[in-house]
């Protein structure tokens, strides 16, 4: 190795050890942090409002739809030509109970009762042969000087067959005079034509439906409920018992929508259906309506319509230590906290009565316990915090 080289490589390794030494003084000798004691944590300030449970009655919110209470189809009993209608014999016409709506050919039918007063006064004349006869028969015997008759020579079964021949032609009148009333078609109640099937000209057999009507003096909805629901009712349940007296149903409040104006109708819970739904398992509670097409004096309400949707509201029975909060303090696990006297956040199961948007109902809280209102995610279970009174207390009215 020449000097010249020898010159380069102890100055090149020189600098090594020059900056290697440079970079473990950097590295290793600067001073360490000195100690400092941890900042102290502020307990999170939570709102609060007191629990005060009193007596509610909670309302029960559903939906329906409008149908009659009755509703058939109304049939002739008679066969024959229609020969004319009512005026209001058509789809949407209201009639009263026992209106003709139509009449049937009645010539038939008063050629068979001069019929039948024929055959009666036939039978009348043999029945009262019969008794002149029985008469002489018996005038005859007691002059024999014996008071032992046979029946069949007093006549007594032939009065008894001339008798059962008149009630018999009698019955035959009746049922002609029935088939005459009859060629006069008409419903029972009170009611409105949802559909017409024949009009004048046609020709009728008996049993052949002429309309389908319904019942206007009551409206029924059938509102479903669910099992939370209804545990909040009185509901008029039916037993098998026929000395047990049935509730008085609840009060419920129908609304909807018509003519871009609301409008409101009073009805009550009235029974209940025969069995529970099996794909929705809910209980249908039936609520009746009285004169739904009445019109009250000064107002422009609507009928209450069959196939009008309607929202509903019941009146729910009195339920005692209830408490209302805000919808938002109630946790994922059912759970709300509560501050107990060491100012720590404590869990307490409630049960949920009902709730809204933003409000709830509970019950499981003692009067005076401090439920945090505010966002469940600030303080947790077993926390210190700092208490935030609110004015508003939980267990007033709405």
């Amino acid at each position: 190795m020449t000097p010249q080289w020898r010159k380069k490589w102890l100055l090149t390794l020189l600098v090594l050890v020059v900056g290697f030494g440079a970079s473990y003084g950097l590295l290793v000798g600067k001073p360490g942090p000195a100690p400092q004691a941890p900042p102290e944590q502020l307990a999170p300030s939570v709102d609060v409002v007191a629990a005060q449970p009193a007596p509610r009655a909670l309302t029960v919110t559903t939906q329906g739809t409008v149908q009659p209470l009755l509703e058939i189809n109304l049939v002739s009993q008679v066969a024959g030509r229609v020969i004319s209608t009512a005026d209001t014999f058509a789809a949407g016409g209201f009639f009263s109970a026992d209106e003709p709506l139509l009449l049937v050919e009645e010539a038939d039918y008063q050629f068979a009762i001069a019929r039948a007063e024929s055959q009666v006064a036939s039978a009348r004349q043999r029945l009262a042969e019969e008794r002149g006869r029985a008469l002489q028969a018996e005038r005859e015997w007691r002059d024999l000087g014996t008071n032992q008759a046979n029946e069949l020579f007093l006549r007594k079964p032939q009065i008894a067959a001339a008798e059962a021949a008149l009630r018999a032609a009698e019955a035959d009148l009746g049922a002609a005079r029935l088939d005459l009333a009859r060629t006069r078609v008409s419903a029972p109640f009170n009611g409105r034509i949802s559909e017409k099937h024949v009009d004048v000209g046609q020709y009728v057999a008996p049993g052949t439906p002429v309309a389908r009507v319904y019942a206007t003096d009551v409206a029924q909805v059938r509102l479903p409920l669910t099992d939370r629901q209804v545990a909040l009712l009185d509901l008029p349940l039916s037993y098998d018992n026929t000395d047990s007296v049935e509730a008085a149903g609840a009060r419920v409040v129908l609304e909807t929508k018509f003519a871009n104006q609301n409008w409101q109708w009073q009805g009550r819970i009235v029974r209940t259906d025969a069995s529970i739904d099996i794909n929705s398992r809910v209980v249908y509670a039936v609520a009746e309506i009285e004169r739904p097409f009445a019109r009250e004096p000064g107002s422009e309400r609507p009928p209450l319509s069959p196939g009008l949707f309607v929202n509903a509201t019941i009146n729910g029975r009195q339920i005692d230590e209830v408490v209302e909060l805000p919808r938002n303090s109630l946790r994922t696990d059912g759970t709300v906290l509560v501050v107990d006297a060491q100012q720590r956040a404590q869990p307490r199961a409630v049960e949920v009565l009902q709730s809204t948007a933003s409000l709830m109902w509970v019950r499981g809280l003692d009067r005076g316990d401090r439920v945090i209102v505010s966002d469940p995610s600030i303080a947790v279970a077993g926390m210190t915090v700092t208490v935030n009174e609110s004015a508003v207390l939980a267990g007033r009215g709405r």
